[in-house]
């Protein structure tokens, strides 16, 4: 049975032209150095972001991980959004990996306040009490759906610069973000030393991500990605898929945009839905819905052929992607009224 998925756009397969590309990849083992399709993937997501270097890593929770890692001495403190997905669903890894300690600021939707930053910011080597300000973290798209203004990030950038901290991008959806922006890539990774992206989610690969920063940024991560086990081999025939997905998919994001906008428009008509429609900004839809038990709409969706998660903090999130269309969007609309239908009864 085929399934109309919109748990995430992580559930995206890839192409077929994707598929042949990888089936016929030149490959060699990368961790020599010797995949000639990784060095283009790299070469190319590098030149897209307005970086020196770039590296593929197997995901975006690795990818944002390393960064930290490279960027910070253990026992640095790193500044970030209380909601970003560093903190809410990578597993506290920086503990683990980095050995850094997380300082948290509320947000307004994702967007910090330059002035809170520039006053958490820490100097250990002027206070033996003070761990040092090692690294801040932005994300844009931002994971509950929405794009950080410009004007924010250069503001936060150049606090960043004036202390000599280094600024980390999760732009695992960034192209997203610069769809919506309407601008090139570079105009928002200008504001940052490091950047992940991902490859999949809405660009469909397979399996992937990219890290890009300076050439000593770079040289310097791939040895700790070596440490972290992100040595894979012959990664090229992942890597065919990749340049597909940056050459190809990143222009057709906006498909998924209107989409999105489309779905919160059509649920909004739903009485028992509340959706901020001003929140649709990517490819994903939050919306509140009083049901009661969750595993009964989830159950009853995936008996109808559709994938979706359970709420999450109340709020369930639905996400457009390549594999949806205007008419699943149609027959996902038609299985929640059905379903509302059948609990009024």
């Amino acid at each position: 049975m085929k399934y109309i998925d919109i748990r995430s756009d992580t559930v995206t397969q890839p192409t077929q032209e994707m598929r042949e590309a990888m089936y016929k990849a030149e490959v060699g083992d990368d961790v020599y150095d010797e995949d000639p399709t990784a060095k283009k993937l790299e070469d190319y997501a590098a030149k897209i972001v307005g970086k020196e270097a770039a590296l593929f890593v197997p995901s975006g929770t690795f990818g944002n991980q390393l960064c930290i890692f490279t960027h910070c001495e253990r026992g640095n403190e790193v500044i970030l959004d209380d909601s970003c997905h560093i903190v809410i669903h990578e597993v506290g890894a920086s503990s683990v990996i980095a050995g850094v300690q997380l300082r948290t600021l509320k947000s307004d939707k994702g967007v910090m306040s330059p002035q809170e930053i520039r006053s958490k910011i820490r100097k250990g080597e002027q206070d033996i009490h003070f761990p040092s300000t090692g690294l801040i973290c932005l994300e844009n798209a931002h994971s509950n759906g929405r794009v950080i203004p410009l004007e924010n990030m250069k503001e936060i950038y150049e606090i960043a610069k004036e202390n000599n901290i280094p600024v980390h991008l999760d732009g695992a959806r960034v192209f997203n973000a610069a769809t919506y922006l309407n601008i090139d890539p570079k105009e928002i990774t200008n504001y940052c030393d490091s950047i992940m992206f991902c490859l999949s989610k809405g660009l469909c690969a397979p399996v992937g991500s990219i890290i890009a920063g300076s050439k000593m940024f770079v040289e310097k991560a791939k040895k700790r990605r070596k440490l972290m086990g992100g040595g894979m081999r012959q990664v090229g025939f992942l890597a065919a898929a990749g340049l597909i997905a940056l050459e190809k998919m990143r222009g057709r994001l906006y498909e998924d945009h209107q989409n999105a906008k489309y779905l919160g428009n059509e649920l909004s008509k739903i009485p028992q839905v509340s959706v901020n429609l001003d929140d649709i900004q990517i490819n994903m839809v939050f919306f509140t819905l009083d049901i009661g038990n969750a595993d009964e709409i989830v159950s009853f969706f995936l008996d109808k052929g559709i994938k979706i998660n359970a709420p999450e903090n109340g709020m369930f999130r639905f996400v457009t992607n390549y594999w949806v269309s205007k008419e699943d969007i149609d027959y996902v609309i038609k299985t929640l009224k059905d379903f509302l239908s059948l609990k009024v009864r």
